[in-house]
């Protein structure tokens, strides 16, 4: 896993063998920030990784300067190496939260200027989360969720749905 830019761009994390994520791959991550610049500024923004996994697009968005950065993640595993891979690189606008996403949507007070969102592509909830992250009012105003997902959705029809990008097996839909 790679840092692609900001101040620690070029830096290498090896995530451990036995975790159980499909993490976004380099070259999705990098068309995806490459995106995400034209749309979004993430120096300063409030940033929310869901399913957060080896904690790749939290890393990421840390590493170019984002004001907040909270991954939520529930396997214990996964939780431990982003907290290792913060502490490692010295980030200190990265907060680590073990929780089940579907429990935090609702409790959540917060407002995220960017919100990412890798759940397992075989999960029956999956297409639930655009609702979920627009009943609860999580994004802030000319804020941008992107949700990952395998061809097996489509997402064109939400009405806050913006457009889908493929990436190979990586399909990323907008909505804002």
């Amino acid at each position: 896993m790679r840092i692609i830019s900001g101040q620690w761009k070029g830096r290498r994390l090896n995530p451990p063998k036995n975790i159980t994520a499909r993490p976004t791959t380099d070259f999705a991550k990098e068309s995806l920030f490459n995106l995400l610049q034209n749309r979004i500024q993430i120096e300063g923004s409030n940033v929310l990784d869901l399913f957060s996994g080896t904690g790749s697009i939290s890393l990421e968005c840390a590493s170019r300067g984002a004001l907040d950065v909270t991954a939520v993640e529930l396997a214990h595993t996964q939780q431990n190496f982003i907290i290792s891979a913060s502490k490692q690189l010295g980030a200190k606008n990265l907060t680590v939260i073990r929780g089940d996403v579907f429990k935090f949507i609702p409790a959540c007070r917060t407002k995220f200027d960017f919100i990412f969102a890798d759940p397992p592509y075989a999960l029956d909830k999956l297409p639930l989360l655009p609702d979920l992250i627009f009943e609860h009012e999580l994004l802030a105003e000319n804020g941008l969720f992107v949700l990952e997902h395998s061809k097996n959705n489509d997402f064109s029809a939400h009405p806050r749905f913006l457009e889908e990008r493929k990436y190979g097996n990586v399909h990323f839909s907008f909505f804002a």
